[in-house]
């Protein structure tokens, strides 16, 4: 526990910003159209004739409420229906509702927005911290591939567990390993993470390793291997110390070396 660092982020960590740019890119032509509206008192009015020359700008609508289209959120429309938030893009009545009930319509008037573009690849930053944790856990894979190849280790990475015929024990679901080294007495099939944080998720990762290994463990040729680090195990110390003594093989990034050792 004591070894386990505070944080694998570098600055990139935070935003993407090529994709962040890509996103905005794509809808920039939509968001210059939908300049239009910004100051104009009679908002129906300017509404109607945007939507007369160009209907499917209203389309990008929803990521100025950082949602996006692919989120399938549902509202409760002032009918009284429930609805997906898309649906409102389909009318300029709906348009109408949604610039008023949002608050957009008086951001617009009032000029709080000076440009649409400028203004969706800050939310697009915004919304990129969502992905934090999945670059955490990438960092920390490309962290250990890094420790391998460094050490000479051959290694494949994100193997799915239907390549191995004894592999059925898992059942149904396709299970797919961070890391698979092979070696000429073993395969052994690795997971990779890093939490930085606590929350439920840590328990439910230690739960659940510790079914998956015996599983795995029962052949003689195979083993499962768990490479984790991250303060965040502070918060679930009891979890981790129960996977710890289930599961022969638990490395962080310092006790690493013992595994490669091990291999070699």
């Amino acid at each position: 526990m004591s070894q386990l660092i505070e944080t694998n982020a570098t600055l990139d960590f935070f935003a993407n910003f090529d994709k962040i740019s890509s996103n905005v890119d794509t809808i920039s032509i939509k968001l210059n159209q939908l300049n239009y509206l910004i100051g104009k008192e009679d908002m129906e009015m300017a509404v109607r004739r945007l939507w007369n020359e160009n209907s499917k700008v209203f389309s990008v609508l929803d990521i100025l409420i950082a949602i996006h289209t692919s989120d399938r959120k549902k509202v409760i429309a002032r009918n009284g229906q429930i609805q997906l938030i898309e649906n409102f893009f389909n009318s300029p009545e709906g348009v109408i509702e949604y610039l008023e009930d949002t608050g957009l319509k008086l951001v617009f008037q009032n000029k709080q927005i000076t440009n649409l573009v400028d203004y969706v690849f800050g939310v697009e930053t915004g919304l990129d911290t969502n992905a934090r944790k999945n670059r955490s856990g990438d960092i920390m894979g490309n962290k250990v591939a890094k420790i391998f190849q460094e050490n000479g280790i051959e290694f494949r990475r994100e193997v799915y567990s239907t390549e191995f015929k004894e592999m059925k024990c898992l059942g149904e679901d396709r299970k797919r390993f961070d890391f698979v080294i092979e070696t000429k007495t073993k395969i052994y099939l690795i997971e990779v993470n890093f939490y930085s944080s606590g929350g439920s998720k840590l328990n439910e990762v230690a739960r659940s390793y510790s079914e998956l290994a015996p599983k795995i463990n029962q052949f003689n040729n195979y083993e499962f291997v768990w490479i984790t680090d991250g303060r965040g195990w502070n918060s679930a110390r009891s979890k981790l110390e129960e996977a710890y003594y289930t599961i022969p093989s638990v490395y962080n990034l310092t006790t690493i070396y013992d595994f490669i050792s091990n291999l070699k």
